[in-house]
C-alpha cells in the first residue's frame, strides 16, 4: 500500500502521525494509498519552518521571486500530464475535465509573473514643504490554505501563487481524499528555485481546521469549503486575530426566458450542470424557466445529457466520472428520491447506473428533475452531484424573485435575446459572478473570484487583484528631509529658522 507523506522545508516530511487516511479510487471503489494525517506537533513544526523561511523569502527583490513564478509556470506546463492524471486517480473527474482545471489555476501564476505590476505603490510629492508621501505593500507573513478535494489542483493555486509572489510562506492543507497533486506542487517550486519552507503540504483530519485557525503562528487563512464550515473559519479565524477570505457553498441559478434559444440553452446547460459530475461551485443545478418553456427545454437538456459519456476518467471520450465516495452517491440519491416523493417530475433519472468493469464505482448518470417545488431539499441544498433541478416562473419578476431568495449567491446566469431584460438582470440579480448566456461565469485570473451572501463570507475575494490585496498589508510612508536651506516658493534659497 503507498504511502503518501508530508512535504515540509523542502522535503517529504513523515513526522507524528495520528493516523492513515484511506485514499479512494471513486471509478473502482478501491483505496490506493494511505495519506498519514498529521499531528498538531507536526503543524507547530511546520509552522517555525514557515516564519523562518518567509523572513528571508520577503527580502528577494521582485525580479527574483518572478523570475521563479515564471519557471514554475512552465514546469506546471510540462507535468500537466502527471498531475491530470492523479486527479483522476483520486477525484474521478475525466481526463480532460482535469487538464482544464490545472489550466485554469495556471492563469493565476500567469497574473504571479507580473506581481511586479500589481504591486506598484501610489507616490505624492510636497504634501507640505518638503514633505512626500508614498505607499507600499508587504507581505502579511505565513498564510495558511484550506482547500477542498473538488479541484485539487485550481483552487489551490487561486491562492499560493500570489501570496507566494508577494513574499508570503505558505501552508497548504489539501482535502485528504485528493492530496497528490499539492505534493507534486510542492516537488514543481522546488525545481523551480523556490527557497525551502516558502511552500508547504500538511494534510490531516477535522481536528487539524480548529489548530490551523488558532495557531498564533498563522498570520492568514484562505479557505475555500461548505457554508458551514466557512462561517467556522472565518469567526474562529477573526477571533483570534486572523485576516480571513473563506468562500462558501454555492446553488447557482440561471434564469432562461422564453425568447432564449433553446437549442443554445439546452447544450451550455447541460455542460455545466453534469460537467465534473456537478461537483464544482461554479455548476449550474438551477433552472428557473419563465414563461411555460420548461418542459421544452427539459427535452432538449435530456437530448444532450444522453450523449453524455459516463466511466472511468481515462477511458476513450469519457465526459463524467463517479462522485467522491459512497457517502455522497448515498445523499445525492436520497435527495433525488425526496424530490420524486414531492411530485419532481423525472425527465432523466441517473439512479441505478452502473459502467461494467467498474461496478463497485461511486457512479451517478446525469438527472433532470421537473417541476421541482420551491420546499424541495434537493432545490435549497447544494446537492454537488449531476442533478438538474428546474423551477417554473410566469415572469422574469417572478424569475428574479425567486433567484434572488436563495442564501447563496455565488453565480448567476441569463438566458436571453433581449438585451434589456439583460442588463437589468445583471444589475438585479444578487450574485458576485455573473453571466448573460454563459452558464459558468468564473472570472479569468487577472479579475477576482466571489460570491455573495452565505457564498462568501467577508469581504475578500480570491485571487486577481482583491487577492493581492488580501495578502499584503499597506503601509503609507510620509518623509521629509531637513537642510540648512529650503527652497521657498520664492525660488530663493533662505536658512531654516
Amino acid at each position: 500500500m503507498k504511502t503518501i507523506k508530508q512535504w515540509v522545508d523542502g522535503a517529504y516530511y513523515e513526522g507524528t502521525p495520528t493516523g492513515r487516511f484511506p485514499v479512494e479510487n471513486p471509478a473502482t471503489g478501491q483505496v490506493e494509498a494511505e495519506l498519514l494525517q498529521a499531528s498538531e506537533e507536526d503543524l507547530d513544526h511546520v509552522v517555525e519552518v514557515a516564519r523562518q523561511a518567509q523572513k528571508k523569502w520577503a527580502r528577494y527583490s521582485l525580479a527574483k521571486r518572478t523570475a521563479i513564478m515564471f519557471r514554475m509556470r512552465q514546469l506546471v506546463l510540462d507535468h500537466q500530464d502527471e498531475m491530470a492524471r492523479m486527479i483522476v486517480a483520486e477525484h474521478g473527474k475525466n481526463y480532460s475535465d482535469a487538464i482544464g482545471e490545472i489550466q485554469r489555476g495556471r492563469e493565476t501564476l500567469d497574473f504571479a509573473t507580473e506581481i511586479n505590476v500589481a504591486l506598484k505603490g501610489e507616490y505624492s510629492s510636497d504634501i507640505s514643504t518638503g514633505v512626500d508621501i508614498h505607499t507600499v505593500r508587504q507581505p502579511v507573513g505565513v498564510v495558511a490554505g484550506i482547500v477542498p478535494f473538488n479541484f485539487p489542483a485550481m483552487v489551490p493555486m487561486w491562492m499560493h501563487p500570489l501570496a507566494i509572489a508577494t513574499g508570503n510562506a505558505f501552508i497548504l492543507k489539501p482535502a485528504s481524499a485528493t492530496p497528490s497533486a499539492s505534493l507534486l506542487t510542492a516537488e514543481l517550486y522546488k525545481e523551480a528555485g523556490l527557497p525551502d519552507g516558502v511552500f508547504n503540504v500538511l494534510a490531516g483530519n477535522r481536528t487539524m481546521v480548529p489548530k490551523v485557525l488558532e495557531h498564533p503562528g498563522i498570520d492568514a487563512i484562505s479557505f475555500v469549503g461548505s457554508t458551514p464550515v466557512a462561517h467556522i473559519v472565518q469567526n474562529t479565524g477573526v477571533t483570534h486575530g486572523k485576516r480571513v477570505q473563506a468562500l462558501g457553498g454555492a446553488n447557482n441559478h440561471a434564469i432562461v426566458m422564453p425568447d432564449a434559444d433553446l437549442d443554445f440553452a439546452a447544450q451550455h446547460i447541460s455542460a455545466s450542470a453534469f460537467g465534473a459530475a456537478g461537483e464544482r461551485c461554479m455548476a449550474l443545478p438551477v433552472v428557473v424557466a419563465v414563461g411555460g418553456c420548461g418542459p421544452e427545454l427539459a427535452a432538449k437538456v435530456k437530448t444532450h445529457a444522453e450523449a453524455i459519456k459516463v466511466g472511468e476518467g481515462m477511458g476513450e471520450g469519457i465526459e463524467m466520472g463517479p462522485v467522491i465516495d459512497a457517502k455522497a452517491k448515498e445523499r445525492i440519491t436520497g435527495l433525488i428520491d425526496d424530490a420524486e416523493q414531492r411530485g419532481a417530475t423525472v425527465v432523466m433519472d441517473g439512479r441505478g447506473l452502473r459502467i461494467p468493469g467498474y461496478e463497485s464505482g461511486h457512479f451517478l448518470g446525469p438527472t433532470i428533475l421537473g417541476d421541482v417545488p420551491l420546499e424541495a431539499p434537493v432545490y435549497t441544498e447544494e446537492v454537488f452531484g449531476p442533478v438538474l433541478a428546474i423551477v417554473n416562473a410566469d415572469s422574469y419578476a417572478e424569475a428574479i424573485e425567486i433567484v434572488n431568495s436563495s442564501p447563496f449567491g455565488n453565480g448567476s446566469a441569463i438566458f436571453t435575446n433581449d438585451g434589456g431584460v439583460a442588463r437589468r438582470f445583471t444589475l438585479e440579480v444578487e450574485a458576485g459572478m455573473v453571466g448573460v448566456n454563459v452558464p459558468i461565469p468564473t472570472p479569468v485570473a487577472y479579475y477576482s473570484f466571489g460570491g455573495w451572501k452565505e457564498s462568501l463570507l467577508g469581504d475578500t475575494h480570491i485571487h486577481g487583484p482583491e487577492g493581492v490585496r488580501f495578502y499584503t498589508k499597506a503601509k503609507a510612508i510620509t518623509t521629509r528631509w531637513p537642510s540648512e536651506r529650503t527652497f521657498n516658493a520664492t525660488m530663493s534659497f533662505e536658512r531654516e529658522e
